[in-house]
């Protein structure tokens, strides 16, 4: 814990590690919590803290981790949620031990859940949500790999007849929607974009930044706009989804990614229409009918490769 001290704390509860034995909490049956300790003398996390409490109130869905509780009484306040046992998603796709990465249907199936979480947040929470941080660390994976959305420390609940937020530019690098990044104005397809990134690493499995690679990929948007452009896209996707996945499967997806990552938002689809796709692509026993998207792609390329 947190303290380093093993309080004494009754039976079925937990404490802060402290020898005030402050905090002690009960653990929710058949269940298990994890903790996350915030620092009061930082201003910008104590607000976030308040935030997500905020937030996962107004949020039911099996896709976004559990908010069990916090607690006030320890020298620093505590968020409990569920503890999620397999990790998040960047440490199972960038991380060098081949044993960590899981078949296609798999990621199929994580980013199925991932873009249902976010259009539920967009479209079906009592009160619309931006997510605001779409990376795939953020993405947390239990033993069936069911993916379970976390860290919305920066999310803001949106009233209903507002399109956008004005706000500092906030979120993670390689992830940014670069209409935000210039106009300060955040919308639900700022999230759609940052969720287009997250395919790309499915897809690929590369870092959003790599300095591994030439200066003008550094970005994995510009690489993969390249990689298309040159005609070699097949070439950057991760040798185990081309050996296990249909032609037609991963050239839709890699369509959507392309869709979901267009300079202009209006252009982009709604994350619910990303998340029917997915689905219907998950779901379909037949080959997917992948329409002539020569025009998109070159749109697109010339497009991001400006940026």
């Amino acid at each position: 814990m947190p303290g380093g001290y093993n309080c004494s704390c009754p039976d079925g509860m937990d404490g802060d590690g402290r020898k005030s034995g402050s905090g002690c909490t009960a653990h929710p049956k058949k269940q298990s919590a994890v903790m996350e300790e915030v620092a009061l003398v930082d201003e910008n996390r104590l607000k976030q803290f308040i935030n997500e409490i905020v937030i996962l109130s107004q949020i039911n869905h099996r896709n976004v981790v559990k908010l069990f509780g916090c607690c006030l009484d320890a020298e620093f306040p505590l968020l409990i949620y569920e503890f999620i046992s397999g990790g998040n998603l960047a440490e199972r796709i960038h991380e060098k031990n081949k044993d960590l990465l899981f078949s296609w249907n798999i990621r199929l199936k994580i980013a199925t859940e991932i873009a249902s979480a976010v259009a539920y947040l967009h479209s079906a929470a009592s009160i619309p949500i931006y997510y605001r941080d779409i990376k795939s660390s953020s993405i947390l994976l239990d033993e069936k790999y069911t993916a379970k959305v976390s860290d919305f420390g920066i999310s803001r609940l949106v009233e209903n007849d507002k399109t956008h937020l004005t706000t500092s530019v906030q979120g993670t690098f390689g992830y940014f929607d670069p209409e935000y990044f210039q106009s300060y104005q955040f919308t639900e397809k700022s999230d759609v974009f940052s969720f287009g990134v997250v395919l790309l690493e499915l897809l690929t499995v590369e870092k959003t930044i790599s300095s591994s690679r030439s200066s003008e990929d550094r970005c994995l948007v510009t690489y993969f706009a390249s990689s298309v452009r040159e005609d070699h896209f097949f070439k950057i996707l991760d040798p185990q989804i081309k050996q296990e996945g249909k032609t037609e499967e991963l050239q839709a997806v890699a369509n959507l990614a392309m869709r979901c990552l267009n300079t202009s938002g209006r252009e982009r689809p709604t994350m619910m229409e990303v998340a029917s796709e997915l689905e219907r692509l998950r779901r379909s026993d037949e080959p997917s009918v992948v329409p002539d998207n020569g025009q998109e792609v070159e749109i697109f390329i010339n497009e991001t490769l400006s940026l």
